[in-house]
């Protein structure tokens, strides 16, 4: 029996996720076409501009991000690498405390301001309880990070971003799971007059079946359910300890593992 961590929810082996910051008040306008093709995001924001000319408001954000995810972005957006250690704690901690008061549940990711990160700014990230930190070092590549510390984007939506999808649909993947993640600003639309990009793209990739749309936070939890099953010696029983239901394949057909759940193969 041959056993692989190959797969999302629904059995498919490709993911897109979307990843914007600063929470501009542009988000509206990308938030609406997300929604309107199906497509989720995550936006990261600086909670230290809410509410100021250009931002969006503190009092919409639970529901303006409805069905995304609000990750952390800092309080001022400085470079975290250039400030005292206690200012990156504070920086993070503060911004993670006042977005979960107004989302309404735990905070656990957020992307670097300006992409700046050393392995001191991760650290304090990581015993801050927080599960991920997103760098804009763009790999244009489709693979599973191996540290979600440092978690790298596939592209930024400027930067070729209907080829690389093209590309993503038409990867190999035998045996691995394939994710896609954009990042950018919504601001960067309205100053390069590109709307219809993004329009063209949400287009084209909504409602396939053969990709999971998800958030950052989605990957991040799917992942650490994924690599908590545990299986027997003989890899014919396979274990569930979490409370999602995680997919696998076997012998290259996909398998659903319920939450909880026992699954003799």
């Amino acid at each position: 029996m041959k056993l692989c961590l190959d797969r999302y929810p629904g059995g498919v082996q490709r993911a897109l996720t979307m990843s914007y910051d600063d929470g501009i008040d542009y988000d509206r306008r990308l938030v609406d076409i997300f929604n309107r093709h199906g497509i989720r995001g995550t936006f990261h924001l600086i909670s230290g501009k809410l509410d100021q000319p250009g931002f969006v408001t503190a009092a919409e954000v639970k529901t303006l991000y409805d069905g995304h995810e609000v990750s952390a972005h800092s309080v001022t957006h400085p470079h975290l690498t250039q400030v005292p250690f206690d200012r990156i704690a504070g920086e993070m901690w503060e911004d993670r405390k006042r977005l979960e008061e107004l989302a309404g549940y735990p905070v656990k990711g957020m992307s670097y301001p300006y992409g700046s990160v050393n392995d001191t700014v991760a650290g304090a990230l990581a015993q801050l309880g927080f599960d991920y930190g997103r760098t804009v070092v763009s790999t244009g590549n489709f693979g599973i990070p191996h540290d979600l510390l440092r978690w790298n984007p596939t592209c930024h939506h400027d930067n070729q971003l209907m080829e690389t999808f093209d590309k993503f649909l038409s990867a190999w993947h035998r045996d691995n799971m394939l994710l896609m993640y954009v990042w950018g600003h919504s601001y960067e639309f309205e100053r390069n007059n590109n709307w219809q990009l993004i329009e063209q793209f949400c287009a084209a990739a909504g409602g396939r079946t053969d990709v999971w749309f998800a958030t950052n936070r989605d990957i991040v939890r799917y992942l650490q359910a994924l690599r908590r099953l545990q299986t027997s010696a003989d890899g014919r029983i396979v274990h569930n300890p979490s409370a999602i239901p995680v997919w696998i394949s076997a012998d290259g057909e996909p398998v659903q593992i319920g939450g909880g759940a026992t699954v003799t193969l």
